[in-house]
């Protein structure tokens, strides 16, 4: 019990991150996801197959992947994140694709 007691603050703190990270993926997702849905049934075909591949590329690669990538990758081009901003930013690129999908089919239904 006291081990359960000791340990309780860090968990609640890692509760507290995890609950942040997911509403501020949901703020940023969302609307860029309408965007990106609408894009994607727009006229303009360089932007749907950019969109497209995007879309494809972020569906298909794990989210693991994706977040090794933001945090290791983009200090080589300059880009450096921290910890949280690195995971936020590689969640609302993946759950943007998501939601642009389900916009997208949602509108052409």
């Amino acid at each position: 019990m006291n081990y359960v007691l000791e340990v309780l603050p860090s968990l609640l703190d890692g509760a507290k991150m995890t609950l942040q990270i997911f509403c501020w993926t949901l703020i940023g997702s969302l609307p860029l996801g309408l965007i990106v849905g609408l894009a994607l049934i727009s006229r303009f075909r360089l932007l749907k197959a950019i969109l497209r591949f995007y879309v494809w590329l972020m569906r298909g690669t794990p989210l693991l992947l994706q977040l090794i990538f933001v945090f290791y990758g983009l200090p080589l081009v300059g880009l450096t994140l921290g910890r949280f901003d690195a995971a936020l930013f590689a969640f609302i690129l993946n759950y943007t694709a998501y939601f642009a999908e389900i916009f997208r089919g949602g509108l052409q239904s």
